[in-house]
């Protein structure tokens, strides 16, 4: 019988919907060997045999003014895109995360008979909420990470998935502070801190300052104080060094790593954390966290125009009330981070307190993710498609 191709483009936006992607490509190709993946994607999607038409770091900007900054590059990879799957079009398209650039694309396949999935909801439970009326009409199904989502898309009578977090079923339930700092040769007494200043380069620019200045400050009152500071790409860690450089801090005892970040958490005392993935990341390894987020501050004005609920942080979103302290823009300063964070060094109590609250969250969010969404994937396939791949043939 002849082997039939089974193909599958895909768009990942940033870090985070990389590592969701490649997780569901490992998935996906345990039960379809010969499917062929392709698109948009980064290092662990490509490291699970993705074909990368384009990188995803151009699309990986933040707030209406870097997005209108980087328009122009942005909308011809999307119609350069868009053009290339219109002419050879694949069998299901999945969009992960990026919806601002996902959405559009999807619209136009499905409008063209091509399944469409949008992997990660958009946070319109957050702002924006009047997109629900865009994705009915983008998508085929939705595979929504949370649990309180669903029901606000079998509302709009949206087909929708909730498959859980991945990160939930890769990171222990267990608190591996130990196991971690023995990694790192760390001493076991040392005071730890984990800065995640983001994985964006527009990121960096809003937050190493601050997080360097943040660093100094609390070496000035615990002088043995280490600071591990995990950076995704070559690029963020220029952008990191130079901020040491600009703040005369060469000499504080900050150690940058490639990657890591699990490891770096795990290990610290406490995180200082920007907004996003990495916020849900400390709270899976039950480590209190400071966040703090800064914008251009047209995009901030705009958002906090639209947004709904009074934090951003996922850990506390998730818990539905603030578990742990955001400092947002002009409240994101040096000496509210310093003291936020020095206050959970100081209070074992209080820090243990929250890791309760952060392994209910993640026992909630276990739930095998990449094999849920594989089966939503393989569902939404065309019935000729579904077939050839139950007999086997793809």
């Amino acid at each position: 019988m002849t082997t039939r191709v089974v193909r599958v483009a895909m768009v990942a936006g940033e870090a985070s919907g990389d590592l969701l992607a490649s997780h569901l490509i490992q998935e996906l190709r345990a039960k379809m060997p010969n499917a062929l993946f392709y698109g948009i994607g980064g290092p662990k999607m490509i490291g699970q045999g993705f074909d990368a038409w384009f990188p995803l770091e151009p699309l990986a900007v933040h707030g209406y003014v870097e997005a209108l900054r980087h328009y122009r590059e942005i909308s011809g990879i999307r119609k350069n895109l868009k053009r290339r799957l219109l002419a050879d079009a694949p069998d299901i398209f999945i969009g992960v995360d990026a919806p601002d650039f996902n959405l559009a694309l999807e619209k136009t396949l499905k409008r063209h008979g091509v399944p469409t999935i949008h992997y990660v909801g958009p946070s319109i439970w957050a702002w924006r909420g009047k997109r629900i009326r865009t994705i009915g009409q983008s998508v085929s199904r939705i595979l929504v990470l949370f649990p309180f989502e669903p029901t606000l898309y079998e509302k709009a009578r949206i087909p929708v998935t909730y498959v859980g977090h991945p990160l939930a079923d890769i990171l222990p339930l267990e608190d591996r502070r130990g196991e971690a700092r023995g990694l790192l040769g760390l001493p076991p007494e040392q005071p730890v801190f984990a800065l995640l200043p983001g994985s964006r380069q527009s990121e960096l620019t809003h937050m190493a300052d601050i997080f360097v200045e943040t660093a100094k400050l609390i070496h000035q009152r615990v002088p043995d104080a280490m600071f591990l500071v995990p950076l995704v790409t070559r690029e963020t860690r220029l952008l990191f060094e130079a901020a040491l450089y600009r703040r005369q801090a060469r000499e504080l005892p900050a150690r940058l790593l490639f990657g890591h970040a699990h490891e770096a958490m795990a290990a610290s005392d406490a995180v200082l954390t920007a907004s996003g993935t990495a916020t849900l990341e400390a709270a899976l390894l039950k480590r209190p966290m400071v966040i703090a987020y800064k914008m251009a501050p047209l995009s901030y004005r705009l958002m906090r125009r639209m947004s709904y609920l009074p934090y951003v942080g996922l850990p506390n979103i998730l818990a539905g009330r603030f578990v742990v302290p955001e400092f947002i823009q002009n409240d994101a300063t040096p000496e509210n981070l310093s003291t936020a964070l020095l206050n959970f060094w100081g209070d074992k109590e209080t820090s243990a307190s929250i890791g309760e609250v952060f392994r209910e969250i993640h026992v909630q969010l276990r739930q095998n993710t990449a094999e849920k969404a594989a089966e939503a994937v393989l569902a939404a396939l065309p019935a000729e498609v579904r077939k050839s791949v139950a007999l086997g043939v793809a």
